[in-house]
């Protein structure tokens, strides 16, 4: 999952966590601080460029979004304590703040309709709970090892296979820090199979990496995008399907491609080789194979494979996707699910897998507040996130800012419009490592600009997403590169020598798909 990446700390998967950095006595080394202090840090930006950044607002159409050509000057009338209010309660506001009908204040004792991010809060604790009682049945780690035993003497079906599975996991659900697990198991193998420690790193960074990049239905990106952008989870799930599919393949040839350029002439490896990695690396191939999955293994990972399929179908809003019309009457069997739904789903899925484990109601009971416990950070940060674009709310700078933008992209080709979108997020990105807490706050502003440019906002969402993955494959600010070059025992200048040509060829790839989607949309 993505949280710098995007949440929690990282599941016992079957490795040994890496190891702690050592600093030379007496020297503190910088550390990028973390999300939660980023988006405290914007808060007070925002608060304090609110006094100075001259407010407005726009006439909204009946859907509430705002109506080109509209904005006006009008006077925020709050005083100083009214926005020192809005500064103390902006936590508050991002959880359960409710906007005003009638004057559009967000407040958390006001009457309208909730502001704040509650739904979203509520289902990422929920998806945290259901993730860590499915790891802690042991069915993922065991499916996971079996499938590198089998491939072991076998090099590019390794490579592919293991890829491929950590890319449907990193579109579906986030699948990212939790790969750290894994060192353990695919570094030795990649080396007895005569490749280096990058092949091994690349396929596991670069396999989850491109999923979450091309995040189809992931919750704790396109999820919470979607939310902030006002749209379903499924809409615009054919482009990002159809990203998924060649970005995922462009990116196993060109692992492929490298370890067999470095079998064929070790003299080639961009990282060399250590003492000892070839005689170590032998016993893997020797190994004992993991043992077989059980019954109720295979069980649990058909029933995960099932909730996240059933929830894939109860956010997609078929008709319009069948038929091309946006506005074309819901069939029957659509379910048109929003958070609150799949909230209560992945609870009760989470249930039903400790159910099936045979936890017993006291393991169970831990392992689900544990999961919740974990990804409470993600959760947190969404919350902060949100509470800034109520203080731009109701200081009234949030449509002058979209004000200020609609120039550059009233009358711009569709096309550039979606590539604008994806280039303006990649240092955004950066500065906010934090993809949920990221969308919530650029969401509000990108995808009313969307409307202004005739673009689908379900656009803006997938390009946002590709941003945010394409930075999280390199940046050193992310656990699962640091993470995973440490325990790989890769230098991060080996990584990136190794990993840029493939950067540049995803990012083309990503602008022709945005621009392709912005076109088509």
């Amino acid at each position: 999952m993505t949280e710098p990446r995007t949440h929690g700390p990282v599941p016992p998967a079957g490795g040994p966590p890496a190891p702690p950095a050592q600093e030379p006595s007496g020297k503190r080394r910088f550390t990028f601080p973390s999300a939660l202090t980023v988006l405290a840090a914007v808060t007070l930006a925002v608060w304090i460029l609110a006094f100075v950044i001259p407010t407005g607002t726009y006439e909204r159409d009946g859907d509430g979004s705002p109506v080109q050509g509209t904005y006006h000057r009008e006077p925020s009338g709050q005083t100083f304590l009214d926005r020192l209010d809005d500064l103390f309660l902006a936590p508050v506001n991002g959880l359960y703040g409710i906007k005003d009908e009638r004057t559009g204040r967000v407040g958390p004792d006001l009457t309208g309709e909730l502001y704040g991010s509650a739904g979203v809060f509520l289902f990422v604790l929920a998806i945290g709970a259901f993730i860590t009682v499915v790891f802690a049945t042991g069915a993922l780690d065991r499916g996971i090892g079996r499938l590198a035993h089998r491939l072991r003497d076998r090099g590019p079906l390794l490579i592919i296979g293991v890829m491929a599975l950590f890319s449907l996991l990193g579109t579906v659900e986030g699948f990212a820090e939790e790969t750290l697990g894994f060192y353990g198991l695919i570094v030795p193998l990649m080396l007895a199979l005569g490749f280096d420690r990058l092949v091994a790193t690349g396929t596991i960074i670069l396999g989850a990496g491109v999923g979450v990049l091309c995040s189809t239905v992931n919750p704790f990106a396109t999820g919470v995008a979607s939310s902030a952008a006002e749209i379903s989870l499924g809409d615009g799930i054919a482009l990002r399907f159809a990203m998924w599919v060649v970005l995922t393949a462009v990116t196993i040839a060109y692992v492929v491609r490298y370890a067999r350029r470095v079998r064929a002439d070790p003299g080639r490896s961009l990282c060399g080789f250590l003492p000892g990695d070839r005689g170590q690396a032998r016993t893997a191939v020797r190994a004992e194979e993991p043992p077989a999955l059980t019954g109720l293994h295979i069980t649990i990972l058909v029933t995960v494979a099932l909730v996240f399929a059933f929830m894939i179908f109860s956010v997609i809003p078929w008709a319009g996707a069948l038929t091309g019309d946006a506005d074309a009457t819901p069939y029957g069997f659509e379910l048109g699910w929003s958070f609150p739904q799949l909230a209560a789903l992945f609870v009760v899925a989470a249930v039903l897998v400790g159910l099936l484990a045979r936890m017993g109601e006291q393991r169970l009971s831990a392992t689900f507040v544990q999961g919740a416990a974990d990804f409470m950070a993600p959760a947190l940060v969404i919350v902060l996130a949100r509470g800034i674009t109520v203080i731009m709310n109701n200081s009234k700078i949030t449509d002058t800012v979209l004000h200020s933008m609609e120039g550059a992209v009233s009358g711009t080709p569709s096309a550039l419009f979606g590539i604008m979108v994806f280039v303006v997020n990649l240092p955004l990105a950066f500065l906010i490592p934090s993809s949920s807490g990221h969308a919530t706050l650029a969401m509000p502003i990108l995808a009313p600009l969307a409307d202004f440019a005739g673009v689908s906002r379900a656009v803006v969402v997938t390009a946002w997403g590709a941003a945010s993955g394409w930075m999280n494959l390199w940046v050193p600010t992310t656990a699962v590169v640091m993470g995973g070059i440490s325990l790989a025992k890769v230098g991060y200048d080996k990584y990136l020598r190794f990993v840029w040509p493939l950067l540049a060829v995803l990012f083309a790839l990503i602008c022709g798909f945005v621009a392709l989607g912005a076109v088509i949309g």
